[in-house]
């Protein structure tokens, strides 16, 4: 991926070549800058790439398709609607019926804890909150692919925590005793990116490459008591130290964070 800046051509990703597997959830990690977010939209179809090619299910991405949902980091709510409206705008955006997905909005609302709030306009909810419509919103046409740009890094870190919890919720039960949703996360969080993903990709700094990718052996359900796995602690500090020497910055007293 190559931008055309006006100082000249800026190369945000280079040689990347990275396989996602149906129902995996895959945390994309590495420092700002080196493009997470740009491979999140080209994924998405939002960003066409400069060379190569981007396949979701053996079809060729070259616009956004209707199987990807997206959460970005902030929660983009439309003040003047209601949140029930707010979740149903990508309906409305597709061309259905706003009507015939009612039901189903009002459900992914409560499931969030949002039941009593669907009349209400996002002023009236905080970050947290926000951020928990806007996953409905993302989730309301039941997209098989969800991918979250860093949508958790705005809120403090109790809200965080529970966010967390929250969404490693929803991936389970979408399974319905089928096949979960795939969810490709970036995070700035090392420990996050632990404690949620099947599969940390670690990127190298802009032009940004797959440096390394690391297998989660960690056990499933993962609750909050999971944070304090010397397992988990062990691979965020792992992850922690490639960073650094990747990144040039060496190691830091204060290492990785809850």
């Amino acid at each position: 991926m190559v931008y055309q800046a006006d100082s000249g051509p800026v190369e945000a990703l280079r040689d990347i070549s990275l396989q996602i597997h149906e129902g995996e959830f895959v945390a994309l990690v590495g420092p700002s800058g080196c493009g997470k977010s740009t491979l999140m939209r080209a994924i998405a179809g939002l960003r066409p790439v400069t060379s190569g090619r981007i396949v979701v299910d053996g079809v060729p991405v070259d616009k956004p398709i209707p199987k990807v949902g997206m959460v970005f980091q902030a929660a983009l709510l439309l003040k003047w609607r209601t949140v029930l409206d707010n979740v149903l705008l990508p309906v409305e955006l597709s061309g259905g019926n706003p009507a015939q997905y009612r039901e189903r909005a009002l459900a992914l609302l409560k499931m969030v804890g949002l039941g009593d709030f669907a009349d209400k306009r996002p002023g009236e909810l905080s970050g947290g909150m926000q951020q928990r419509a806007s996953l409905c919103r993302a989730l309301i046409m039941d997209p098989p692919i969800l991918l979250m740009d860093e949508p958790f890094g705005a809120l403090d870190a109790m809200t965080r925590d529970e966010m967390n919890i929250e969404l490693l919720r929803i991936w389970g039960e979408s399974a319905g005793g089928g096949q979960r949703k795939t969810i490709v996360f970036v995070t700035h969080s090392i420990p996050e990116a632990v404690f949620l993903a099947d599969r940390v990709v670690v990127m190298s700094p802009r032009p940004g490459r797959v440096a390394n990718i690391r297998a989660v052996d960690i056990a499933r359900p993962r609750t909050a008591e999971t944070r304090a796995d010397p397992a988990l602690g062990r691979m965020a500090f792992e992850l922690y130290t490639e960073l650094s020497g990747a990144t040039g910055r060496g190691e830091t007293r204060a290492g990785p964070h809850w």
